[in-house]
């Protein structure tokens, strides 16, 4: 393959390239390389009208050259002129370098997948940029979020602040993006590692918990996030342990159970229904009554003593922290039971009112 000095004032970018983003210190090294070391590998570039030249790859060192005052520049020709695979090898050939983000990647693998003039498909580039096809749909997942979320993307696993990598976000993809984007902010801000991020993401997934209750949360930093999301889950562990404790009732000897059989099943209501209807029996709307009854706690106001023994009560501000957290998941728990309690008696009220008129 044949390299060749080229004026460089015949050469022209191509502004329709996957990769338009640079960084500004990583070209000033760049630029420092070549000027010490000349340029070590040549641009590739192929020929158009009037005797100029467009770049197929090699923007970058392009661009280098350009602010060294270079005459003329090392460069490969090409005389390919199908776009697809000028539009391949240029992808292919960014993968291999470092600067390339995830979301020119995917814009990247997205325009060919929907712009006319390539109308590809994900089979067809798995095969062409040895990539497996979940890799390509993953990238892809990355465009749904916010213009906000995306300027913080970067390549590579590592985690930093104000910074968000793919591994980080595919947790979030699957959420509404009333919770996606705000969570993604928090997440890069706190710099929360994948698995808490996955945890996140589960207690927004959580069906038991209401939007409102969910809205409310994001209100919160990652870890009093993180610490929800363990309460949450410590609770319900104890509720089914209490649960697999209860008593189970004994069964009614056979004898009396048959004398207390009606002769008539068919006309006959549940052992359960006949109880309830018996004259003995409350009416079933004060049963209702009762059982909810149980479930609020006492309302009796804080003693003032209380309070004050709670302030004397913390060593340091991390007691008070971790007490205000605790404190927090509390009101949401009850803001959510507020919720569920006020959808129940607008239900009610509608199907009392339905029935009435």
């Amino acid at each position: 393959m044949d390299i060749i000095e080229i004026a460089a004032h015949l050469i022209e970018e191509d502004t329709d390239q996957p990769r338009y983003q640079f960084d500004e210190a990583a070209l000033q090294e760049l630029m420092n390389s070549i000027d010490e070391l000349g340029l070590l590998s040549p641009i590739k570039v192929r020929t158009t009208d009037g005797g100029r030249y467009k770049i197929i790859y090699g923007n970058r060192r392009y661009k280098a050259c350009m602010k060294l005052g270079r005459k003329t520049i090392p460069c490969i020709v090409s005389n390919a002129t199908d776009e697809m695979e000028i539009y391949l090898e240029q992808i292919a050939e960014n993968l291999t370098r470092e600067g390339f983000s995830p979301i020119e990647e995917a814009e990247a693998f997205h325009k060919l997948l929907h712009d006319p003039k390539f109308s590809s498909s994900v089979k067809f580039l798995s095969s062409k940029l040895g990539k497996p096809e979940s890799y390509i749909k993953n990238k892809l997942e990355l465009l749904q979020f916010s213009n906000a979320v995306k300027k913080l993307i970067v390549s590579g696993t590592e985690i930093r602040k104000d910074k968000l990598t793919e591994d980080q976000l595919l947790p979030l993809k699957d959420l509404p993006m009333e919770h996606r984007d705000p969570l993604a902010l928090i997440v890069a801000r706190d710099e929360m590692p994948v698995s808490d991020v996955k945890k996140i993401a589960k207690l927004f997934k959580d069906k038991e918990l209401s939007a409102s209750t969910k809205d409310k949360l994001l209100y919160k930093n990652g870890p009093a996030l993180l610490e929800t999301y363990f309460t949450i889950q410590h609770n319900r562990k104890e509720k089914e342990k209490e649960k697999a404790a209860e008593p189970k009732p004994k069964p009614a000897p056979r004898a009396a159970a048959e004398e207390a059989r009606p002769a008539d099943e068919g006309k006959q209501a549940s052992s359960v229904d006949h109880a309830a209807n018996s004259p003995s029996a409350p009416p079933p709307a004060e049963i209702a009554l009762q059982r909810l009854a149980a479930l609020v706690a006492s309302a009796a106001p804080l003693d003032p003593a209380m309070i004050d023994s709670l302030r004397s009560s913390f060593q340091n501000e991390a007691d008070r922290s971790a007490f205000l957290n605790e404190l927090d998941n509390l009101l949401a728990r009850l803001h959510s039971q507020v919720d569920d309690w006020t959808a129940m008696k607008q239900k009610l009220t509608a199907e009392s009112a339905a029935s009435t008129s």
